[in-house]
């Protein structure tokens, strides 16, 4: 329901009260005007039976108006036809006819007016010239009447256009702005999910490494691989606190989008291979690529190889695990291999690492391909794959 009808039917009640009230003052006038000018003769008790009968049915003009047309036309043309003040219903007919061309099609105005002009000629058909000279001024006052509403008719329908148009637009950038909001929490989700994920691995790893040595032979405690384990522990906590400062800039309003640090791409492939090592896995990383790297595509085989590598070192399930990561510009694409051999003993519970990666490949029109590799029969690790357009992306993108 539009607003123009909603604001109608709210008004109801009122607008009956003011048909009644213009009924009411319409048959006074006509009382005013039947005794005081015009031309015929004053009404008797018929007359005036006549008269304010036909008044009466203006209280429904708007709710039904051919009907109160069909049964106005008879009294008034009774009234006339007895030659009584042909003046007197003049107010209740001009209103009438407002009223159905205001609330009709153009086809129903045109039908009625050339009715009333008809019936009209007809009835002053007898009179002679007089009669033609007085069809033509009575017919003026019809057809303006009808143009009248058949106006502000059409006027009404392009206002509730209008605010219907108004309305759907208002609507189009409330449901914009959602969906707006709706995808920068999930890309708000999913770098905090790939920097605390590999983050907090690497962290467990580490910390165990620390453990193994403390436990292993406390008589000969090796210090410098204690120490070595915890200065590894410490850089990645500073690596990642920066990279969740980075990630948080977005809830904060700082300025333009284009003032906040932009997030890890390519360049940072080999600062992931150095944690990675760290934690006690052997990474073998080849990157291959052009200048021309858009930072959205970077910024996804960033994110792609930093979860591959958290899931191999941590359901990786050997001690001398390898890991061979791949970054190669090919036939424009950028292709992202990682492979490793684990045995992928990990128990814990399915993340959102994989659902992540899917939904970052995606948002630059690429694809993946994940999943364990098999090799004569038997498990042989995990292997991730991911086909990344360059040239259907633009650096607006890589945020």
């Amino acid at each position: 329901m539009n607003p123009v009808q909603k604001s109608s039917r709210a008004m109801r009640p009122s607008a009956r009260r003011q048909d009644v009230f213009l009924a009411v003052g319409l048959a006074v006038l006509a009382s005013v005007v039947a005794v005081s000018f015009g031309s015929g003769r004053r009404p008797d008790a018929f007359g005036w039976a006549l008269l304010l009968a036909l008044h009466v049915p203006l209280a429904w003009r708007r709710r039904a108006p051919l009907v109160v047309l069909w049964v106005m036309v008879p009294l008034i043309a009774t009234f006339h036809e007895h030659d009584y003040n042909h003046s007197a219903p003049t107010g209740a007919s001009m209103v009438l006819l407002y009223t159905v061309a205001v609330t009709g099609s153009v086809r129903r105005t045109v039908i009625v007016g050339c009715s009333v002009i008809g019936l009209m000629v007809a009835l002053k058909f007898g009179d002679g010239m007089a009669g033609v000279a007085e069809s033509f001024q009575i017919a003026g006052w019809v057809v303006s009447m009808l143009v009248l509403g058949g106006y502000l008719r059409v006027h009404r329908q392009l206002t509730a256009t209008a605010l219907e148009r108004a309305e759907r637009a208002e609507r189009t950038r409330e449901e914009e702005a959602r969906r707006r909001v709706a995808e920068e929490r999930l890309r708000i989700a999913r770098d905090l999910h790939d920097l605390l994920a590999h983050s907090i691995t690497l962290i467990g790893v580490q910390t165990s490494v620390a453990a193994h040595v403390l436990t292993e032979d406390p008589d000969r405690l090796d210090r410098a691989a204690v120490a070595k384990a915890l200065d590894d522990i410490a850089d990645t906590c500073r690596s990642a606190r920066g990279e969740l400062r980075t990630t948080l800039e977005v809830l904060r309003d700082h300025g333009p989008a284009d003032t906040r640090d932009p997030l890890p791409g390519l360049d940072a492939l080999p600062d992931l291979a150095a944690t990675a090592r760290a934690a006690g896995a052997k990474v073998d990383l080849s990157v291959g690529t052009g200048a021309s790297v858009p930072a959205a595509v970077g910024a996804a085989a960033y994110r792609i190889v930093q979860e591959a590598l958290t899931n191999a070192v941590r359901h990786g399930g050997r001690a001398d695990l390898t890991v061979r990561v791949g970054v190669h510009e090919r036939d424009g694409a950028l292709l992202v291999d990682v492979t490793d051999d684990g045995a992928g003993t990990g128990d814990g519970t399915p993340g959102f690492g994989l659902v992540g990666m899917r939904e970052r490949v995606r948002s630059v029109g690429g694809t993946l391909d994940a999943g364990p590799r098999d090799e004569l029969g038997e498990r042989a690790g995990f292997a991730v794959s991911a086909v990344l357009p360059l040239r259907a992306h633009g650096e607006e993108g890589a945020r």
